[in-house]
């Protein structure tokens, strides 16, 4: 099974890549965590992907694309990959289709002001452990439970460049929902409801895909 989601910064594409993992035993593949583990290393992708990932900006698709196909091209990869954040442009589109066809595009829709709560509420702790300021309770926020240590907003979180993201995916992004409702590979979701339903809709989207 080879499936892309598409949404919003924000819209839990992440979360629920990891219920279809579960299911179908496929690898997550996410440009962000990808494009951090390098900036993290201090490698020269790192540091030119963060100047653009700052901003909120993409990164350059010659960046990006090189990077996708290396890893699509791994073992773990021959029985399906789930793609979290790619491709975020048409070009990037045709050239994944030159590399690998799909067999379904999830798209996530979700309401801004709530994206924008999302995304700027994020809490993040140096051993993977995620927050958020509205599920956790006052005073314990600032420290994470699993380690102890401090937790940080990332700078790609503060509203300003929440703002920047949103606006890229708006004029740079959106017209890839029209590409591939053209080639028929598009499936709509909800992303405004539970975690647990929205992950429903597309457990029974990629059964179908499946069954057929």
């Amino acid at each position: 099974m080879k499936v892309a989601l598409f949404g919003p910064p924000g819209a839990g594409k992440g979360t629920q890549a990891r219920y279809i993992v579960e299911s179908y035993k496929i690898p997550q593949i996410s440009t962000g965590d990808l494009l951090r583990a390098q900036v993290r290393e201090g490698t020269d992708l790192g540091k030119m992907a963060k100047e653009y990932m700052d901003k909120g900006a993409l990164v350059p698709n010659e960046v990006v694309i090189g990077m996708m196909k290396e890893r699509i091209s791994r073992d773990d990869c021959r029985k399906g990959f789930i793609l979290d954040g790619f491709p975020r442009a048409l070009s990037q589109a045709e050239a994944l289709s030159r590399i690998v066809g799909l067999d379904a595009v999830v798209n996530i829709t979700v309401d801004t002001s709530a994206l924008i709560r999302r995304i700027t509420g994020r809490r993040m702790c140096g051993c993977g452990a995620t927050y958020h300021v509205d599920l956790n309770p006052p005073g314990q926020i600032g420290i994470c439970d699993r380690c102890g240590g401090s937790l940080y907003q990332r700078e790609d979180d503060s509203e300003a460049t929440v703002k920047s993201r949103l606006e890229v995916y708006h004029t740079q992004t959106e017209p890839l929902v029209e590409y591939y409702r053209m080639k028929g590979l598009l499936k709509d979701v909800d992303g405004n409801r539970s975690i647990e339903e929205i992950s429903s809709d597309i457990v029974d989207i990629l059964a179908h895909i499946e069954g057929q």
